[in-house]
C-alpha cells in the first residue's frame, strides 16, 4: 500500500572541491590544510612531515639570507629546437607555456647569495618546467655556474627536481650529463666543495651525472631517486622490487645518499657543512 513505501531519496555528493590557492590536501596523511600556513613551513605539512613538491621560490627564502640572491645568466637564455623535433611546434609551443606559467627560462635559476653570511653559488631545478628536464640551457646554466664558482672561491649548492634529459633535444641533451661532470672536475680541482641536494624526484641523466657528484649528496626524506622508474625496472627485470626502492631512506641505507635532511633543516646542515668543508 502507497503509505508502506519508503520515500525516494535524492543522494546529494559530498565532494567539495577544494580551491588550491586556498586549501591543499596532503599525500602523506590525506589531511586538508591551510595552504598560508603550509608554505610558512617550507611546503612540508606540519603533522606528518611530508614534503610538498616546492619551486624555486620556496628554496631561495629556505637558504638564502633574507630569501634574497643574485640571479646569474639572467639574460633571456632559453632553449630553442636545434633539431627539429618531430612536432616542433607542440615542443616550441609548450616551452612558451611552461615560461609564461613559471616565469623561468628553463628548467633551472641559478645565482649567488649568502647563506648565513658565506657566499655561494646555488642552482635550483624547478619540476614545474617540463618536469625540471635537463636540455642544452640547463647543462650551460649549470656550467657557467661552476665557472663563476671557481672565478670567486665559493662552495656550489645544485637542489635537484628532474625527469631525466630532455627527450625532445636528444642527444644534445645527453651531452650536457658529460659537460657538468667535466665542470664540476674543475671545482674539485679549485678545491671548492660541491653539496647536492636530491628532492622529488630526481631521476634520469640528472641523477646519471652532476646530481651524484657531490663531495656531500643530502636528501629530502621519501624523494624518488634513480635512473629508471620502478615500474620500468620491475617490469625489466620481472621481480618485485623491495619496499621503499628508489626513496631517499633505501639509498641511504645502502650508502648512496650521505644524509636525510628535512627542508626546514637545509639551512642549518649546509652551513655547518661548510664550516668543516671550506
Amino acid at each position: 500500500m502507497p503509505w508502506f513505501k519508503k520515500p525516494e531519496r535524492k543522494l546529494v555528493s559530498q565532494r567539495r572541491d577544494i580551491p588550491s590557492e586556498v586549501w591543499e590536501k596532503c599525500g602523506g596523511c590525506g589531511e586538508i590544510l591551510y595552504r598560508g600556513r603550509v608554505e610558512e613551513n617550507h611546503l612540508v605539512c606540519p603533522g606528518c612531515g611530508h614534503h610538498f613538491r616546492a619551486t624555486v621560490a620556496i628554496y631561495e627564502r629556505t637558504l638564502l639570507d633574507g630569501g634574497k640572491w643574485t640571479e646569474l645568466i639572467a639574460d633571456g637564455m632559453r632553449s630553442a629546437d636545434p633539431l627539429g623535433f618531430i612536432d616542433s611546434k607542440t615542443y616550441v609551443r609548450r616551452i612558451e607555456t611552461a615560461m609564461a606559467k613559471g616565469g623561468l627560462n628553463d628548467g633551472i635559476r641559478v645565482g649567488r647569495g649568502l647563506l648565513d653570511g658565506r657566499s655561494v653559488c646555488l642552482g635550483i631545478m624547478d619540476f614545474t618546467f617540463i618536469g625540471g628536464s635537463m636540455g642544452s640551457v640547463v647543462g650551460e646554466k649549470i656550467k657557467r655556474l661552476v665557472s663563476r664558482a671557481v672565478e670567486c672561491g665559493d662552495p656550489l649548492i645544485i637542489v635537484s627536481a628532474s625527469g631525466g634529459a630532455r627527450m625532445q633535444e636528444g642527444i644534445l641533451s645527453l651531452m650536457q650529463m658529460a659537460k657538468t661532470a667535466a665542470a664540476l672536475r674543475e671545482l674539485g680541482r679549485a678545491g671548492l666543495p660541491y653539496i647536492s641536494i636530491l628532492t622529488n624526484p630526481t631521476t634520469g641523466g640528472v641523477t646519471a651525472s652532476y646530481a651524484m657528484l657531490g663531495d656531500v649528496i643530502l636528501a629530502e626524506p621519501g624523494a624518488l631517486v634513480g635512473f629508471a622508474g620502478p615500474r620500468v625496472i620491475k617490469e625489466t627485470i620481472r621481480q618485485d622490487l623491495p619496499a621503499g626502492f628508489q626513496r631517499s631512506e633505501f639509498l641511504q641505507e645502502r650508502g648512496m645518499v650521505d644524509r636525510i635532511v628535512p627542508r626546514g633543516a637545509l639551512k642549518r646542515a649546509l652551513s655547518v657543512l661548510f664550516d668543516h668543508m671550506c
